[in-house]
């Protein structure tokens, strides 16, 4: 019972995150909100009900700021997990589409490896070497669409790209110790508001000018909508990894970008040329190898072990 709650939890999660990415691509678009902006009103906003919603339950939400170790753990993931994924997807997105940088946010397992082989001074071993060569060649295609002299998005959207692997990278593996011991929903809520409320110092929100783009009623209604979606994402992808092994996740949730490219296939009138598909398939193929490969040779060595 408990794998298929995981099973129906990251479908659903990654399936909404997915979808929140061509929403905010649409009222990015839209209006003349700032990536800084948008973001802080989102984090803070979304942040504040969830604990707010915690608190009303009964929870005793504050109880981790009286533990300095784990205070600091939080504070950590707030700014470089919560915030730095989010900034880097939201600035991905204006700076390209929501496929693309929903798509690049797959690069964080290539990143995972080569922290990893670094810390632990040896080389990948032929798996994963076999893994990252071929979400590269996937890479490739979907940027360039197997044409060599031409790069289908700008500079800036390739760094913010790249970004998000590390951001994502961060954000999934920093805060499994933090989220056992205090559980997702108190770690999610507070990340998201300490994220919020230093982006909003860093930004000085208090004196932008774009507050008057929520008078606007489409734009309004969609940014509650990516506010609650958005969250919900969040919580379910992270609490399925209670129930599932890393390798269903992986698998599972490339449901993401393929949520992704059919929305914005479908409203947002995206065109994607013939090897971009390929490139498509080839990054979720090789991701989802490196977490199966990994699977099986982690379930041999213990076996051996034993």
């Amino acid at each position: 019972m408990g794998r298929w709650k995981g099973i129906v939890l990251i479908i659903f999660g990654s399936m909404l995150w997915g979808a929140s990415g061509p929403m905010m691509e649409w009222v990015l678009k839209e209006s003349n909100l700032s990536v800084p902006f948008f973001l802080t009103v989102r984090l803070t906003v979304a942040g504040a009900c969830l604990l707010t919603f915690l608190r009303i339950r009964g929870k005793p939400i504050f109880t981790i700021w009286k533990e300095k170790s784990w205070l600091k753990q939080l504070i950590i993931f707030g700014i470089f997990g919560m915030l730095g994924v989010q900034y880097t997807f939201v600035a991905a997105i204006e700076a390209s589409n929501a496929s693309i940088a929903t798509l690049l946010q797959f690069l964080g397992p290539i990143y995972i490896v080569v922290f990893v082989s670094w810390k632990s001074k040896m080389f990948p071993p032929k798996y994963q070497i076999i893994g990252i060569i071929g979400t590269l060649v996937g890479l490739f295609f979907l940027l360039t669409n197997a044409k060599l002299d031409q790069l289908l998005i700008s500079n800036e959207a390739l760094i913010w790209g790249l970004a998000i692997g590390v951001a994502f990278a961060i954000y999934t593996v920093y805060p499994a110790s933090l989220m056992k011991e205090w559980g997702v929903l108190i770690v999610v809520g507070w990340g998201m508001l300490i994220g919020g409320v230093v982006l909003a110092v860093i930004s000085q929100i208090w004196r932008s000018d774009e507050w008057g783009e929520f008078t606007n009623y489409p734009i309004n209604l969609m940014t509650i909508i990516i506010i609650f979606v958005g969250t919900i994402a969040f919580i379910l992808f992270l609490t399925s990894m209670k129930y599932i092994s890393p390798v269903e996740t992986s698998i599972l949730s490339s449901m993401e970008p393929l949520t992704a490219m059919v929305i914005s296939v479908i409203w947002l009138g995206q065109v994607f040329g013939a090897w971009q598909y390929v490139g498509i398939v080839v990054m979720i193929l090789f991701v989802t190898w490196l977490s199966i490969a990994g699977e099986i040779k982690w379930k041999r060595k213990e076996r051996m072990a034993n």
